[in-house]
């Protein structure tokens, strides 16, 4: 086996790890039954605690070197991550579940614009013929919150969707580790959701174990293997991967809190996923058939 395809192998499982995780991110977020800067709060030093944690154990007992943040990319990485948790959160509390994955699922698309633009790598015309109807569909979605009054949390979806697809081009340009700095990032949404805290005289949560378990357990390991995916393949294909939490978060919110998806938000979602199905297929494809030229030519 060639080490082009154990490295391309490497990143699909640490993609495939990430989204799995993400998954389940929101069904924990809304069982803690708190406000959302609360919420956020805990998440945010949980993670925090866990990240200095796993560092110590790696850098002091196993004596291995690790560099937090690497740099000014890494800065920049985290800087990005953080800003996409605020607006996630704030898309989690001020949208329906549906509407947020299925605006996520834009992820890859603006990974494949961001990875043209920085670095070069050319989307090819049926990833401009997706983006284009993906772009639809998110319209359709968006366009259903006007009338349902959760534009804001609907916008704020498709932001978190391009602050992360920009981290994870970064990510990929630099070519360093940004796993820790990932996760580090959770310091921005922990300045911010402090202070809001502060100012409402403390935190409001109910059920915090969920947000233990999501904090501790979940949010690292989707974080790290999403960080370091970028390494091994391209961000485009790492962003498809938060297809996973598209298909998997509505039906555990469905199964939890018997929430259903708006008519609108269901064909929007129905022609994003078709699209960026369709676009997955056709990229497995080309692999495959790239792969068999070297061996027909030798």
């Amino acid at each position: 086996m060639s080490a082009h395809l154990i490295e391309r192998r490497k990143g699909l499982l640490f993609a495939a790890l990430g989204g799995m995780a993400l998954s389940v991110d929101i069904p924990l977020v809304r069982l803690t039954n708190g406000d959302l800067w609360s919420v956020q709060l805990l998440r945010s030093i949980i993670v925090i605690c866990v990240t200095l944690m796993i560092y110590g154990v790696v850098r002091f007992v196993l004596k291995r070197q690790l560099v937090l943040i690497p740099g000014l990319a890494g800065l920049v990485v985290a800087a990005l991550y953080g800003l996409s948790t605020l607006t996630f959160f704030y898309a989690v509390f001020s949208t329906s579940t549906a509407n947020l994955v299925f605006i996520l699922a834009f992820n890859p698309m603006f990974a494949a614009l961001f990875g043209w633009l920085i670095i070069g790598e050319r989307p090819k015309p049926a990833t401009f013929l997706t983006m284009i109807a993906m772009t639809a569909g998110v319209f359709i979605i968006v366009e259903g919150g006007f009338s349902g009054g959760h534009v804001l949390g609907d916008l704020s979806a498709l932001a978190s969707a391009a602050s992360m697809a920009l981290a994870i081009t970064i990510s990929r340009a630099s070519g360093k580790e940004m796993g820790f700095a990932a996760l580090l990032s959770a310091v921005v949404p922990a300045i911010v959701a402090g202070y809001v805290v502060f100012q409402q005289g403390g935190i409001v949560a109910q059920s915090p174990g969920w947000i233990v378990v999501n904090g501790a357990i979940i949010m690292p390991v989707a974080f790290f293997c999403l960080a370091v995916a970028p390494r091994f393949i391209s961000g485009t294909h790492v962003g498809m991967f938060y297809l996973l939490e598209t298909i998997l978060a509505p039906v555990w919110v469905w199964m939890i809190f018997k929430e259903a998806p708006s008519s609108q938000t269901l064909i929007g979602g129905t022609i994003l996923l078709a699209a960026l199905m369709a676009h997955t297929l056709w990229e497995l494809n080309q692999d495959r058939l790239a792969a068999r030229l070297p061996a027909a030519s030798g």
